[in-house]
C-alpha cells in the first residue's frame, strides 16, 4: 500500500490549492451585478466574466492532466498556483472591463494546471481505502471552503468593493505553496507525451461553441455571427476528435478511455449534473440580489448548499469503498432533481427559508452523495499512469457542463422583474430534467 511520507501535508496542499478554484468560481457569482454595475457590463458581458475563467479551464483541464504526467505533477501543481495568484492580483487591480476579461482567462489557464494535478498527486500518494478516505476528505473540505466563500464575497462587496474578492485567493496561494514544496513528493516525470495540437483545437472549439451559444441567449435569435460560431465550433470538435483518433495513446484525450461503458456513462453523468448545478450556482445569486437581497445575504443564502455537501462526501466516500458507486450516483441526482423542482417556489421577496432553502438542502443532499463516488469511480478505472488523464479529463467535463450553462443563461439575466423570476423557474426545470438523466446515466452504466 502507498502511504506518502507527509500524509498530512500532501493532502492540505492539495486541498488549499483545489479550493482557490472552488472558492473563485462562487466569490465571483455573488459579485457579479455589483461588477455590472461598475464597469457598465452587459448580460453578455456578465456571462462572460464566468466564461472567460471557464472556457481555459475547460478545455486546458486534460492538458494540464498530462503535463503533470509529463513534467512531474508537484511541479505543476506548485506552477498553477502561482499563476492562479498573479492572475488573481491582475483582477483585482483591472481599471476596465478588457483587462478582467484577459486576467480571467489567465486565472482559468492556472486552475487548469493545478485542479487536476492536485487529485492525480492524491490518487498516486495513497491506495485502497486510504485512497477513499483522502478523496472524500479532499471533496469535504474543499467544499466546505466553498460555502465560506458567497458570505464572504458578499461581505467584501459591500463593506469594500467587489475588487476585495480577488485578493482573498493570495494568502491561500501562499500557504498551499509552503505546504506542495515541503510535504509533496514528485511523481508522473516523463510518462505522458503531451498533446499541443489537441489542445489547440479543444480551446477553439469550445471557445467558438460558447460564443454562439452566449450570443443566442443574450440576443434570443441566433445572428450570422451565431451561426458561424457555431459552424466552427462543430468543424474545430470534429477536428479535434480526428487528431486524438491518430494520435491513439498519446492523445491528451485517449479515446481508447471510451471504450467501456462505465467510462462513457460517467462522462455523460458528469456533463449532465453539473450542466445543471453551474446553471444554479450563477442564476440564484444574481436573481436573490436583483429582487432585493444585498450581496452578503446573497452568499449566506448559499451556504447551507456547499456546507451539506461538505459534510457528506468524506462519509460518502468511505461508504462507496464498501457497496461500489452504482447506487450513490443512481440516488443522488434524483434527490438533486427534487431539488430543483423545488427552486420553482423560489421569489425574492417571499421567506428565505420557505422558498430557497428547501431547495438548497434537497440539492445539497443529492450531490453530498455524488461527488466523492464519482471521483472515486473515475480514478479507479484507469492506471498510475493516466490519472492525471482521468482526473483533467472528468474535471473538464464537469467545467464544460457548467460552461455552456452559463452561456445559456443569458436568458435569464437579460430578463427583468416578474419576466426574471419566470426565467429562473424555467432553468430550474431544464435542471431537474439534466439530473434526472445523469441519474439514469448511472444506472444503465454502472455495475452493481
Amino acid at each position: 500500500m502507498l502511504t506518502p511520507r507527509h500524509p498530512r501535508l500532501t493532502l492540505l496542499a492539495t486541498i488549499l490549492a483545489s479550493s482557490l478554484a472552488f472558492i473563485d468560481g462562487s466569490v465571483v457569482n455573488v459579485a457579479l451585478p455589483a461588477i455590472g454595475r461598475d464597469l457598465q457590463a452587459s448580460a453578455a458581458d456578465l456571462q462572460w466574466t464566468i466564461n472567460a475563467y471557464l472556457l481555459p479551464l475547460s478545455a486546458l483541464l486534460l492538458l494540464g492532466g498530462a503535463a503533470g504526467d509529463h513534467f512531474g505533477r508537484r511541479r505543476m501543481l506548485v506552477g498553477g498556483i502561482v499563476l492562479f495568484a498573479a492572475a488573481s492580483l491582475a483582477c483585482a487591480a483591472a481599471p476596465g472591463l478588457e483587462l478582467l476579461l484577459a486576467a480571467r482567462v489567465v486565472q482559468g489557464i492556472g486552475a487548469a494546471m493545478l485542479m487536476p494535478n492536485s487529485l492525480s498527486i492524491l490518487s498516486h500518494a495513497f491506495s485502497g481505502e486510504d485512497k477513499g478516505r483522502a478523496v472524500g476528505t479532499w471533496a469535504a473540505v474543499g467544499a466546505i471552503a466553498s460555502a465560506f466563500g458567497p458570505p464572504l464575497g458578499g461581505w467584501l462587496v459591500d463593506a469594500v468593493g467587489w475588487r476585495a474578492i480577488f485578493y482573498i485567493n493570495l494568502p491561500v496561494a501562499a500557504l498551499a505553496i509552503g505546504l506542495a514544496l515541503k510535504g509533496v513528493e514528485e511523481s508522473g516525470e516523463g510518462k505522458q507525451p503531451l498533446d499541443w495540437i489537441g489542445a489547440a483545437f479543444a480551446t477553439i472549439a469550445l471557445g467558438a461553441l460558447t460564443w454562439a451559444l452566449t450570443l443566442w441567449s443574450s440576443e434570443r435569435v441566433m445572428t450570422p455571427e451565431a451561426w458561424i460560431a457555431l459552424t466552427a465550433g462543430i468543424v474545430t470538435l470534429a477536428l479535434f476528435v480526428l487528431v486524438e483518433r491518430r494520435r491513439g495513446d498519446r492523445a491528451m484525450m485517449p479515446l481508447a478511455l471510451f471504450g467501456t461503458r462505465a467510462f462513457v456513462g460517467l462522462t455523460g453523468y458528469t456533463f449532465l449534473l453539473y450542466g445543471a448545478l453551474g446553471g444554479l450556482i450563477v442564476l440564484l445569486p444574481y436573481v436573490l440580489i436583483t429582487g432585493g437581497y444585498s450581496p452578503v445575504q446573497a452568499g449566506f443564502a448559499l451556504l447551507p448548499f456547499s456546507f451539506g455537501i461538505g459534510l457528506g462526501s468524506r462519509a460518502m466516500g468511505k461508504l462507496t469503498e464498501r457497496i461500489g458507486p452504482r447506487w450513490p450516483l443512481t440516488i443522488g441526482p434524483l434527490v438533486v432533481a427534487g431539488g430543483f423542482a423545488l427552486m420553482l417556489r423560489v421569489d425574492p421577496q417571499a421567506s428565505y427559508w420557505t422558498s430557497v432553502l428547501p431547495g438548497i438542502a434537497a440539492i445539497a443532499l443529492g450531490m453530498a452523495m455524488a461527488v466523492a463516488p464519482l471521483t472515486t469511480a473515475v480514478l479507479s478505472s484507469v492506471d498510475d499512469d493516466h490519472t492525471g488523464t482521468a482526473s483533467g479529463f472528468n474535471s473538464a467535463i464537469a467545467r464544460t457542463g457548467g460552461l455552456i450553462a452559463t452561456a445559456g443563461s443569458g436568458a435569464v439575466i437579460a430578463a427583468s422583474g416578474p419576466a426574471l423570476i419566470g426565467a429562473f423557474h424555467g432553468a430550474a426545470l431544464v435542471g431537474a430534467a439534466l439530473a434526472a438523466g445523469a441519474a439514469s446515466s448511472a444506472f444503465l452504466s454502472l455495475g452493481d
